[in-house]
């Protein structure tokens, strides 16, 4: 047991890096096992869409939406989340809902509030829409008005 504290004394900052480094992997796991809503990937957000009628909340920002979405994906931003302005999702409290962001970083928190807000069914989809476009999965997008004829 000498051995064991003299090896700390001699290296403290080894130590409290271990240290640091054991204490963010329990928090990561404690977090995750207590998280309201489940992490999926792009083929069981694709089972979600086909077999439950799965909604797809994007939550990206306006300008990433129109440029390319997953088909029937309802937009809104996670201010309006945090807000409680979710009126648009209401009606689908009961369905399985699946939050989407654009790297699978910033849905935790909404796809949280979601869940605390009353939604039975919510999933978060890991690396978001990364994973999406990796697994080369059909997208839709909001063009503008093609202007043919005009001269």
């Amino acid at each position: 047991m000498q051995e064991y504290i003299d090896f700390f004394q001699q290296n403290m900052i080894l130590s409290l890096v271990w240290v640091a480094v054991l204490a963010a992997l329990v928090a990561t796991i404690f977090k995750s096992s207590t998280a309201k809503y489940k992490t999926i990937g792009a083929s069981e957000l694709t089972n979600l869409i086909n077999r439950e009628d799965g909604v797809v909340v994007d939550i990206r920002t306006n300008d990433e939406f129109k440029r390319g979405h997953i088909a029937g994906s309802v937009h809104i931003l996670p201010s309006e989340i945090k807000s409680g302005a979710i009126t648009s999702i209401e009606k689908y409290k009961a369905t399985p809902i699946i939050v989407v962001c654009k790297t699978g970083q910033t849905s935790h928190e909404s796809a949280n509030l979601l869940a605390k807000a009353g939604f039975e069914k919510v999933n978060m989809l890991k690396n978001g829409m990364t994973a999406w476009n990796e697994n080369n999965l059909p997208l839709v997008s909001d063009k503008p008005a093609s202007k043919k004829g005009k001269k």
